[in-house]
């Protein structure tokens, strides 16, 4: 049996009022994918941020190539010892270029000048031996997020790391961008590089995983072969409790319309869209990356400038010109980026929830009222089921599916009648997405209209009452969950793209 490259033992770490680590032990060998799974909150981003010098174990022993180490483990020993971590919020220097962010701090130097040609040449060898086609020179902002994924690889790479940690590293990729990285974490296996990843995304785990190390509650559950366990036991693990339903349905009678988008226009990514909504359905907008689907809802929210078209709210046309046109009328948005654009994480909980709603918080002076912002909090954290110790924590400190259910909270307290999500589940574990999808049936239950973008083909046929398929900006499809298809769905997500290499073809 060959060694193990990472041993921690019997790991503990505590943040005030947080046990964030309980006697946890986690081992690696070289030339393997391990997959640290848990649900959000179960310590693995902690105990890796352990392994990476991020943070300091309070107790327990680690061993790095067989070295203990026995002083604390700063992020620059470990990475000098073999360690590279890519967060799932990538982080790069936009402005820089590919080269410049892959040698970023360890810049390339000839007699005290910066040698760019160096870096360019070693950038340019390092994304040739996995590959990616890429220009060391382009700027890094310039990039799509699954390109600047390649790099901070090639970056991780380039400090000669025989671990690396990946925290949902497919979260934002496409399928085809998917399996291009995992080709990549194919390579780096069979040179020698210990993987550890992270992913709420279970399906993946059979392309690319030999072993599963499973937390909860921040402890250690169990560390099996992957070909000696199955989707259902590690779910098991991960929540403490067998998961019947994946996606939870309520049968629903549908209703009157209640919300129509007509020919609405908005930029390159948003052409003649239009689509209706009625009562007792929840709608999932599905299509590929780029088809136009955030840009649709970023259009109907007021966020990006209307060029034509019209949004009507029970048959009556609306004049929205930025969000808080929208919010008064009713129509919320929960966006695809929760920590960006849904929540402000350095607030407390009552202030995120209060915060869109000081319209009705305030009396004519403008002062808030204490004891309605104090009911409106209470009231949204106990209809949601918040875990949380109080409201006055940080939303940063909340779980993913905790975070998503305070974004659509604060919509919910002030009586909205149209909920507009952007990729809900991503980033969250199994039994969040549980939760989430539960608190969207109960919309539809009340009669709120409700859809949903995503890019995961089993949530949209799982979950979805009817489907709406666009492609380049367009509505290519409609379908009933009872006829539709993958290939269907498929087939319209691509339409554009299959005439283009139609023509292509009859005129070459």
């Amino acid at each position: 049996m060959q060694d193990y490259i990472v041993e921690m033992e019997h790991i503990n770490k505590t943040f005030p009022g947080v046990k964030a680590l309980d006697d946890v032990s986690f081992n690696l060998r070289a030339g393997e994918v391990m997959a640290l799974l848990g649900e959000n909150g179960a310590g693995k981003s902690t105990l890796m941020k352990v392994l990476s010098g991020v943070y300091t174990r309070d107790s327990g022993t680690m061993k790095l190539f067989g070295q203990e180490i026995t002083t604390d483990l700063t992020p620059k020993k470990a990475q000098e010892m073999g360690v590279a971590i890519i967060h799932q919020e990538l982080n790069m220097c936009q402005h820089l270029t590919v080269a410049e962010n892959i040698f970023l701090g360890r810049e390339r130097t000839k007699s005290g000048v910066l040698s760019e040609r160096e870096m360019k040449r070693e950038a340019g060898a390092i994304l040739g031996r996995l590959n990616i086609d890429i220009d060391p020179d382009m700027v890094v902002g310039d990039l799509a997020v699954s390109k600047q994924q390649m790099v901070e690889i090639a970056k991780a790479l380039s400090t000669n790391a025989r671990v690396l940690i990946m925290d949902e590293p497919t979260s934002a990729l496409t399928s085809k961008e998917i399996d291009d990285l995992f080709v990549i974490i194919h390579k780096l296996r069979d040179e020698g590089c210990g993987i550890v990843y992270i992913s709420h995304r279970l399906e993946e785990l059979q392309h690319i995983v030999d072993r599963v190390t499973i937390m909860r509650d921040g402890k250690f559950i169990t560390s099996v072969n992957f070909a000696d366990t199955n989707m259902e036991e590690i779910i098991a693990n991960m929540v403490g409790r067998e998961i019947k339903e994946k996606f939870p349905k309520v049968r629903c009678e549908r209703g009157k319309k209640i919300f129509e988008v007509r020919n609405l226009n908005a930029g390159r990514m948003v052409r003649d869209v239009s689509f209706d909504i009625y009562e007792g359905e929840i709608v999932g907008i599905a299509g590929l990356m780029g088809a136009g689907r955030t840009e649709t809802t970023r259009a109907i929210f007021g966020v990006d400038p209307k060029e034509g078209g019209e949004v009507l709210l029970d048959g009556k046309p609306l004049d929205i010109k930025c969000p808080m046109d929208a919010i008064r009328a009713g129509i919320v948005l929960a966006p695809e980026d929760r920590k960006k654009d849904g929540l402000c994480t350095k607030l407390s909980i009552r202030e995120n929830i209060a915060l869109p709603n000081l319209d009705i918080l305030c009396n004519g002076a403008g002062v808030v009222n204490a004891k309605k912002e104090r009911e409106m909090v209470d009231r949204t954290v106990r209809n949601l089921t918040i875990k949380l110790p109080n409201a006055e924590v940080n939303a940063a400190s909340l779980s993913g599916g905790n975070q998503q259910k305070v974004v659509v909270g604060k919509w919910l307290a002030r009586n909205s009648r149209v909920v507009m999500f952007d990729e809900p589940t991503r980033g969250i574990d199994v039994a969040a997405k549980v939760e989430i999808y539960n608190l969207m049936n109960e919309l539809k239950q009340n009669g709120i209209g409700v859809f949903f973008v995503s890019s995961e083909m089993p949530e949209i046929m799982g979950f979805a009452d009817r489907i709406i398929v666009m492609c380049d900006g367009r509505v290519t499809g409609e379908l009933m969950v009872g006829e539709a298809t993958q290939e269907k769905v498929l087939e319209y997500a691509t339409r554009f793209e299959n005439k283009l290499q139609k023509d292509r073809a009859a005129t070459a």
